[in-house]
C-alpha cells in the first residue's frame, strides 16, 4: 500500500471513530436534557468550590463577606458546570439557590434565569438536628416545582449537607445528582454526575 494510500485510510479511520464518539456523547447528553424535561427528575447541585467547612463565627446571610464563599477556582467552575449542562443540551432551566451566598453566587454563573432563593435549600449544617425537618420540606417543594416546571430543567443549587439527607450520600463541590422522584418529590433513583 502506498503512502498517500495509507494516509486516506488512517484519515477514514479516525473520522469513523471520531464519529462513533461523538455519537456515544451525543446520546448521554440528550439522555440528560431529555429527563430533564419531564415531571419526575430534578438536578440537585452542591455549590462550587469554596474552600473551608461550615461558616466562620458571627455571618449573616445578609453580608456575603462574613459567609465562606467561592474561591475564584469555585467561580470557574460554577460557569464551567453551565457551560456543560448547556453543551448537553439543557438549554432552559428553572433555578432555585440557597440562601448562602456561594449557593446563589454558583447558580447565577450557572448563565440561565436569575436564581430564586428557596429556603427548603438552605443549609442546617449549624444544627444538624433540623436534617429530617429540612428534607421533608425540600420534598414537598420538588413535588410542587416538578408540576409546575413544564419542559424545563429543575435544578436545585444546595449544601452537602441538604444532598446528603435527601438521597444518603456526600458528593463534592460542583458535583449534581440527577434524581428521579416520586410524585411526593422522594428519592427513589439517582445518577451523579462529577463536576465537569
Amino acid at each position: 500500500m502506498s503512502d498517500r494510500n495509507l494516509k486516506m485510510l488512517l484519515k477514514w479511520v479516525c473520522a469513523v471513530l471520531l464519529g462513533i464518539g461523538l455519537t456515544q456523547v451525543n446520546a448521554n447528553a440528550s439522555e440528560l436534557s431529555d429527563l430533564l424535561k419531564k415531571s419526575d427528575h430534578v438536578l440537585l447541585m452542591r455549590h462550587a468550590l469554596a474552600p473551608g467547612v461550615g461558616d466562620p463565627a458571627g455571618y449573616t446571610l445578609q453580608d456575603c463577606k462574613t459567609q465562606r464563599n467561592l474561591d475564584g477556582k469555585g467561580r470557574e467552575q460554577a460557569q464551567r458546570i453551565g457551560q456543560w449542562l448547556k453543551a448537553q443540551g439543557v438549554k432552559e432551566a428553572m433555578v432555585f439557590s440557597s440562601a448562602w451566598c456561594r449557593c446563589k453566587e454558583t447558580a447565577e454563573k450557572l448563565g440561565y434565569d436569575a436564581p430564586v432563593h428557596e429556603p427548603s435549600l438552605n443549609s442546617f449544617f449549624d444544627d444538624m438536628r433540623q436534617g429530617p425537618q429540612s428534607n421533608v420540606r425540600l420534598q414537598t417543594f420538588i413535588a410542587k416545582q416538578l408540576k409546575l416546571k413544564s419542559d424545563k430543567a429543575l435544578i436545585l443549587v444546595t449544601h452537602h449537607v441538604n444532598i446528603a439527607e435527601f438521597m444518603g450520600e456526600n458528593v463534592g463541590s460542583g458535583d449534581m445528582v440527577l434524581a428521579k422522584v416520586s410524585p411526593q418529590g422522594k428519592l427513589l433513583s439517582y445518577k451523579i454526575y462529577p463536576s465537569p
